[in-house]
């Protein structure tokens, strides 16, 4: 008796949009969609209606990935897997979509943080290709970063918290921190927040005092990365790292950082810390955690 055909979704959620895309068994894109991040019930409502809409004639749905903001339980094993935890958009803290997905599609669905979900598709089909290890790093609004290791994202108590990770100072750096956490962590001085006040208006690549700056505090999160992790690789992306040549100066801030220790022998082989690839790689990873939970048997997603 031949199958009935099954789609995978992809979702990835973000601080103002959300973005569905629907494929069939051949990759082929059935529908993609975006709108706004309203509140849980409405953006419940949409991706069903969304998603049933795109579905064929007797056709199901194998799995369902979702790439979320945090901050969000991703630990499989925790009763709460799923839950959003205290966050600043109206509705959302306390709120489990993964659950609320499976009770209205009748699917299997994973979900893990955007970040990791972005590190997942850079080492399965972007600039992390053919390498066991790779630590992905995103600069833009914020910073955040994954590691994945053999195709696993890492998950402890909850996810990794990279943009907060403390950076010394350079000397004479006076600008207040743009996180209402943290004086001196790496997100609250070098994010776009935090750039747009020190550069006021000017591009990074015409203000060479703070493009130091800049390629300082991102070497030394780095050497960081290195020496917590000791990832093959270490991947860039997000728009701050659009100002060209930009990572030849972190990695060579790096390198002065590690002081040629013996974990810098990871680093050797030039370059080390490399451009992204991909242009959507949160979806496209939530794509590729929709395949995994399709090839589960769905009462074990949560074990």
């Amino acid at each position: 008796m031949t199958s009935p055909p099954s789609v995978l979704v992809g979702i990835e959620t973000g601080g103002t949009k959300i973005v569905c895309r629907v494929i069939d068994e051949t990759g082929r894109t059935l529908t993609e969609t975006r709108f706004p991040t309203v509140t849980p019930e409405r953006v419940v409502d949409t991706l069903v209606a969304t998603i049933q809409a795109a579905l064929p004639v007797g056709a199901q749905i194998g799995g369902v990935g979702v790439a979320s903001f945090g901050p969000v339980i991703v630990d499989p094993a925790s009763p709460d897997f799923g839950r959003m935890l205290a966050t600043p958009k109206a509705g959302w803290t306390g709120f489990n979509l993964m659950r609320a997905l499976e009770t209205r599609l009748k699917a299997a669905v994973v979900i893990d943080t955007d970040v990791n979900a972005a590190a997942l598709a850079e080492h399965a089909l972007g600039a992390g290709r053919g390498f066991h290890s790779v630590a992905y790093v995103t600069i833009g609004t914020g910073i955040g970063g994954g590691l994945v290791m053999d195709g696993r994202t890492l998950k402890g108590g909850l996810h990794p918290e990279i943009g907060h990770l403390p950076v010394r100072r350079a000397k004479g750096d006076a600008h207040p921190s743009t996180c209402r956490f943290h004086r001196d962590c790496v997100e609250g001085l070098t994010a776009g927040p935090a750039l747009a006040v020190r550069l006021g208006g000017r591009r990074l690549d015409e203000t060479p005092e703070v493009r130091a700056i800049v390629c300082d505090y991102l070497g030394q999160l780095a050497a960081s990365l290195l020496l917590a992790w000791s990832p093959q690789k270490i991947i860039m992306g997000g728009g701050v790292m659009s100002t060209p040549e930009l990572l030849p100066e972190i990695e060579a801030r790096m390198k002065l950082e590690l002081n040629d220790y013996g974990a810098s022998a990871v680093a050797e082989s030039s370059p080390y810390i490399i451009a992204a690839a991909l242009e959507h790689a949160g979806l496209e990873g939530a794509l590729i955690m929709a395949r995994t939970a399709s090839q589960s048997d769905p009462g074990k997603i949560r074990s």
